[in-house]
């Protein structure tokens, strides 16, 4: 790619599958034009996982700035709008950023907006894990029903979980969605997309790098802060390799493991992006 085509001030958002090289590209576009790379990874916003969640080494984050990687701890969590509210202040002043990730409902929210759903409190939150799907479905204001997918129990839950905590339906909160942080029109939108063969040849080196570079270690050295219900047990392969730390998971059917995990989260990233991201200027690395 040539990135003399870039305005050396115009934000930069770049998305793609896992292992397709999104970081590298990003801190090219940083190094040549000047620029702070922020993460838009769910995943590598949390401290520990540096390894398993292929966040940049502490050498390229000191050859540039980089922002919010690793800034939320091991056991807290962090929503999309939790990540709005921490991307804002770097949009607003400071060198232009050059965002990059693999989250897509990061990128929806900054570029499309994102509805101030007051949080939802804990114990509302058990009461709805408790509930059956169908009951879930019942108690769903009419408007709201109709616009999501009612066999996703995470989205259908919330949307329960909003209707009874704030008292308003979630299709009336996403019809009052403020404007975008970034309009999708003022960023220069790449999206990284290898091909199969190559992605899953690249997928299966990161994770063999993974074992060879002390992700097994990693994992050990957070097993006394580890919760299975955590959002940092989200991340692929961390129940995995907790797992083989627990010595219930050989270290040959963790790889494979992994492997696998990776190349499924790969191919909906690609769904996301066909879906979603036909404005985007697509890069074949």
């Amino acid at each position: 790619m040539d990135l003399s085509a870039i305005p050396p001030g115009r934000p930069v958002l770049i998305f793609g599958p896992t292992a397709a090289g999104k970081s590298a590209l990003a801190l090219r576009i940083a190094r040549a034009g000047g620029g702070v790379v922020v993460n838009a990874d769910a995943a590598q916003v949390f401290a520990g996982w540096r390894i398993l969640t292929a966040r940049p080494s502490p050498e390229d984050e000191a050859a540039v700035p980089h922002a919010l990687y690793g800034h939320v701890p091991f056991d807290g969590a962090c929503s999309v709008g939790a990540w709005l509210r921490d991307v804002a202040p770097l949009l607003a002043s400071g060198p232009r950023p050059v965002i990059v990730g693999g989250t897509g409902l990061y990128f929806r929210a900054l570029t499309e907006g994102l509805a101030d759903i007051p949080p939802v409190p804990s114990d509302l939150r058990a009461e709805a894990d408790a509930l059956s799907l169908p009951a879930l479905v019942a108690g769903l204001d009419a408007a709201t029903a109709a616009g999501i997918d009612l066999a996703n129990r995470a989205r259908v839950q919330r949307a329960w979980e909003v209707l009874r905590a704030t008292g308003r339906g979630l299709a009336s909160w996403q019809a009052a969605t403020p404007p975008p942080l970034l309009p999708l029109a003022a960023a220069v939108p790449l999206l990284v997309m290898p091909v199969v063969a190559t992605l899953n040849a690249r997928i299966a080196a990161r994770v063999d790098a993974m074992l060879a570079g002390g992700v097994i270690d990693e994992a050990r050295a957070l097993r006394p802060l580890w919760r299975d219900d955590l959002p940092a047990a989200r991340a692929i392969g961390a129940r995995e390799v907790m797992a083989h730390v627990e010595g219930r998971l050989s270290r040959d059917a963790l790889r494979d493991a992994m492997v696998v995990q990776t190349r499924q989260y790969a191919k909906r990233q690609r769904t996301w992006a066909r879906a979603r991201m036909r404005g985007w200027t697509q890069v074949v690395p």
